[in-house]
């Protein structure tokens, strides 16, 4: 996947398997078989103070599933071109976000949990982190 090109287009909520039984509820997430990618690394963001915003930065290579395990929050994504913004808030959903899209995380909800499933470990070097270096990089300013 060439993450130059990639457009928000190609990022949508995926519906995930939702396991119904009186004593609670069951979601299964299987690298491959749910998700376009094979899972290298899982993490969860919480505690966000109110007001507080995270992301800001876009990666080379990784793709990631981003769900709300518990409360809500919006991902705001960038292609350099279109931004389109995404309020979860189902554990039993998560949006699909492909490389080379800029991402914005805020208005947490109290007790918000984000959960991430990404395909490939920690590399600093996949990381955008300026937005101006992001735009360079997806070739919409000189």
């Amino acid at each position: 996947m060439n993450s130059r090109k990639t457009t928000i287009d190609e990022c949508n909520v995926i519906d995930l398997r939702k396991i119904h039984d009186p004593r609670g509820n069951l979601t299964p997430i299987e690298g491959g078989q749910d998700l376009p990618f094979d899972i290298k690394r899982i993490y969860y963001l919480y505690d966000v103070p109110s007001g507080e915003s995270r992301g800001a930065h876009a990666h080379k290579a990784l793709q990631q599933l981003v769900i709300a395990a518990n409360g809500s929050f919006t991902i705001t994504l960038d292609d350099g071109l279109n931004k389109k913004a995404f309020t979860l808030n189902r554990p039993y959903q998560g949006l699909y976000v492909v490389p080379g899209i800029w991402r914005d995380l805020d208005d947490f909800s109290s007790g918000a949990v984000l959960l991430c499933l990404a395909s490939e470990h920690y590399d600093a070097a996949d990381y955008i982190r300026d937005y101006d270096e992001f735009l360079k990089y997806k070739g919409c300013k000189e």
